[in-house]
């Protein structure tokens, strides 16, 4: 994620109470916070797609005179090093104007390694060591992902299977993918990933579990996204991309670390299921054979 803005609080805390256009100026806010401080107000507007009278709007709900008074605070920040690399650098990209495919895949390699980069941040590591250390005491794991989320979590049950069979995933085929959810419990977990536009069925997976006192570990894109408002542990991880395509490879990365956390505390244990595993997959032909050498 790029650094955190500001008033990044205040609009978590107002969120919920403001109309949908409002809403949608506020997470252009929390996700962009370096055009906040870089570019003019109309130009965001553009950006977050409303009128530009909404951003002035949302300034004064959120205590400010104006958004020239948020710009201020916003370029306070980048001056001061508070919003992270993407800040300063917002500038110098804007400024480039890259053209042409080779300077398209440099800037999409810059931008994903730029969110990945952001996982090893203090706040992100003690989020993803909280979930890791809800999961590995879960008695189950339910794994939730739809649409493009639906590679996340698959792969994290994918890895953790290896393991034996403490994760389920709940897979829409036959149009049966949320029933197994009705066997959870509190000694289980809920793993949800999902990003905007967010997948309704996920939310409401989500929402079902938590009233049944089923802990939810979302895998989401900001702070006030519908999985985050009701979960126990959330990991945030960017989808922003020069693209028009989400940039789902951050989300991969949390899968597989979680995945990682999960298996290392188990030890010998998850060192002996592995064994067993490739036993079974060496049985089966699964794998082409190691070439000499390698």
């Amino acid at each position: 994620m790029e650094g955190k803005g500001p008033l990044n609080a205040s609009i978590v805390e107002a969120f919920d109470a403001l109309p949908s256009q409002l809403q949608t100026a506020a997470r252009w806010m929390l996700d962009r916070p370096d055009d906040v401080a870089l570019l003019s107000m109309r130009e965001q507007a553009r950006r977050a797609g409303v009128p530009p009278a909404t951003m002035t709007r949302l300034a004064k709900r959120l205590g400010l005179d104006g958004y020239d008074s948020v710009r201020e605070l916003y370029a306070g920040a980048v001056r001061a090093g508070t919003l992270g690399f993407a800040g300063k650098a917002g500038a110098q990209v804007e400024a480039q104007a890259l053209h042409g495919e080779r300077a398209l895949a440099a800037e999409m390699a810059t931008t994903l390694s730029r969110q990945i980069a952001a996982l090893a941040e203090p706040g992100a590591l003690d989020r993803l060591v909280d979930a890791a250390t809800r999961l590995h005491e879960a008695r189950r794991i339910y794994c939730l992902g739809l649409r493009s989320c639906h590679a996340v979590a698959w792969h994290f049950h994918y890895m953790l299977s290896l393991l034996g069979d403490k994760t389920v995933m709940l897979d829409d085929a036959g149009g049966t993918g949320l029933d197994a959810i009705r066997d959870a419990g509190p000694d289980d977990v809920l793993l949800a990933a999902s990003v905007e536009p967010y997948a309704r069925a996920t939310v409401d997976g989500a929402r079902y579990a938590a009233g049944r006192s089923v802990p939810v570990v979302a895998l989401t894109d900001a702070e006030v996204s519908p999985l985050a408002q009701i979960a126990a542990n959330t990991i945030l991880a960017a989808t922003d991309s020069p693209s028009f395509f989400h940039a789902m490879t951050p989300l991969l990365a949390v899968a597989e670390i979680l995945a990682a956390l999960v298996a290392g505390r188990d030890g010998t244990k998850a060192m002996a299921a592995l064994e067993h595993a490739e036993a079974q997959l060496s049985a089966f032909g699964v794998h082409l054979p190691r070439r000499s050498g390698r």
